[in-house]
């Protein structure tokens, strides 16, 4: 069920209503009621794979209660193991089987050797990457003793599926959402309304900006043989908002969804495009990805002790990861290292924490030397999402090939207007909300209702006209 769909359109209301007029006096009923809405919800995709998260479920909630009794240091590792072999085994088998048999047996052929192999036509489920992560944080903070265990299947289950980011996150830390569903919840007008703006800015994201920049990033990119470096280029640009606006304009709506039912997710993006350099972005693209893998790997592996050696290891490691997590190509791991390779000089500069405020937090305008960084770490990213969107690695050094050539400086064969002055509109918004948790939070709040209905009431005409067929989110093949 597509959050962009009829579909969710009327699976919404219908929840909230009950959720609100029918369970409200009984937080038991609650979240069995969230439990249910979140299996049907998944099950639109195929109810088949609700197995999958029912079974990871049960295992985890297992774990914790034993991890609670047991003292014996040897026992808590080994139960903690389990928790991580069948969780990785699960997402390793799903998402990554027919990768590493057809690179087994390519390196066999290499060496002139020809093995026989057979791969399966594996169907992978969806938010498989994100589930696995959410019910890891739990059995790994509950080992180290971060957090209790609970005993209350209900409110663990409704944790582990809570329908408005089981698909593509935000990655929830069990920290934070999971004693959420032991308070008794009210519903409170203001927090609903911003629920909804945030929902909508979310909807417009996805619509107006990623489904448009998709139809001429996919047309640029399918057929990029044909073009000049210049329309390369762009079709690299459309792509960078397209996955903005995607990705983004997901979490947004996963938010807004959940603070609607009383619920509060951590921001997942904070407007990684305005970053004046790689290691800014990636504190502000994906926080919940991010924050996971610096606490639950990079902080393990030593994070920033020890040798350069060993600190220039671990930055490789989580990059790597990182892209390999995204899907089973190598074009993902090459993404992951040159995002490794852009944060280097950073980090070894001792730099990569210099920027941790709001660019122009004070002033309008940025500083020419900000927006020169700003500009320059755009372009980095942008160069750095051909790899991401390519079909395969010679694919995209072939992209980069045609796109660094004398036709870079000639004027684009595409340059679609009213998709240029949308984009110019969006960054305009979202400049002006970015000391926000999302760009419309607070926008004309102090002016009079009329003109912020006149705004919504533009937002949504915006929806319907150009929204165009419906799409699926990018994330959801990871």
């Amino acid at each position: 069920m597509l959050f962009n769909s009829i579909d969710f359109a009327v699976f919404l209301p219908i929840v909230f209503v009950l959720y609100w007029f029918v369970t409200q006096k009984n937080l038991k009923y609650q979240n069995v009621l969230i439990v249910v809405a979140s299996y049907v919800f998944y099950g639109c995709w195929d109810y088949r794979f609700l197995a999958l998260i029912v079974f990871s479920t049960l295992v985890d909630f297992s774990i914790g209660k034993l991890l609670k009794t047991q003292t014996q240091p040897s026992k808590r590792k080994w139960l903690l193991w389990i928790s991580i072999a069948v969780n990785i085994g699960f997402l390793g088998f799903f998402k990554y089987y027919n990768f590493f048999i057809d690179n087994f047996t390519s390196v066999f052929a290499f060496f002139g050797q020809e093995i026989k192999s057979n791969s399966l036509n594996i169907i992978l489920p969806v938010g498989i990457s994100f589930y696995t992560f959410q019910t890891l944080s739990y059995t790994i903070d509950v080992y180290k003793k971060k957090l209790e265990p609970t005993n209350d299947i209900v409110a663990f289950a409704a944790f582990v599926s809570f329908f408005p980011q089981l698909v593509a996150g935000p990655i929830e830390r069990a920290t934070n959402l999971l004693p959420q569903f032991f308070k008794q919840r009210q519903f409170e007008y203001n927090k609903a309304v911003d629920g909804l703006r945030q929902i909508l800015w979310g909807l417009t994201k996805k619509v107006v900006i990623a489904d448009n920049c998709a139809t001429y990033a996919n047309m640029i990119f399918d057929n990029h043989t044909s073009y000049s470096g210049s329309t390369l280029f762009v079709g690299a640009v459309f792509f960078a908002f397209q996955i903005y606006g995607d990705f983004s304009g997901y979490s947004d709506i996963a938010i807004g969804t959940s603070r609607l039912f009383g619920f509060n997710l951590k921001q997942n993006f904070a407007f990684p495009y305005f970053s004046r350099d790689i290691a800014e972005f990636w504190r502000r693209w994906h926080i919940s990805l991010s924050t996971w893998f610096r606490d639950y790997l990079y902080i393990p592996l030593g994070g920033s002790r020890g040798s350069k050696i060993l600190q220039i290891r671990n930055v490789f490691i989580i990059f790597v990861i990182s892209g390999f997590w995204h899907g089973a190509n190598w074009t993902f791991i090459v993404w992951g290292l040159l995002n490794a390779l852009y944060f280097l000089p950073v980090f070894l500069l001792k730099r990569n924490r210099v920027h941790t405020d709001i660019v122009a937090q004070n002033r309008l305008l940025p500083s020419f030397k900000e927006f020169v960084l700003m500009l320059t770490t755009f372009i980095l990213t942008v160069l750095a999402w051909v790899f991401f969107r390519a079909k395969n690695i010679t694919e995209a050094f072939d992209y980069l090939n045609l796109m660094a050539n004398k036709s870079l400086f000639t004027l684009p064969e595409v340059r679609p207007l009213y998709l240029i002055i949308f984009i110019g509109f969006f960054l305009v918004i979202e400049w002006s909300g970015r000391r926000q948790l999302y760009a419309i939070e607070r926008l004309w709040l102090n002016y009079p209702r009329v003109l912020r209905w006149i705004t919504y009431l533009i937002i949504v005409v915006l929806i319907f006209l150009y929204g165009g067929k419906e799409q699926e989110f990018i994330y959801f093949q990871f």
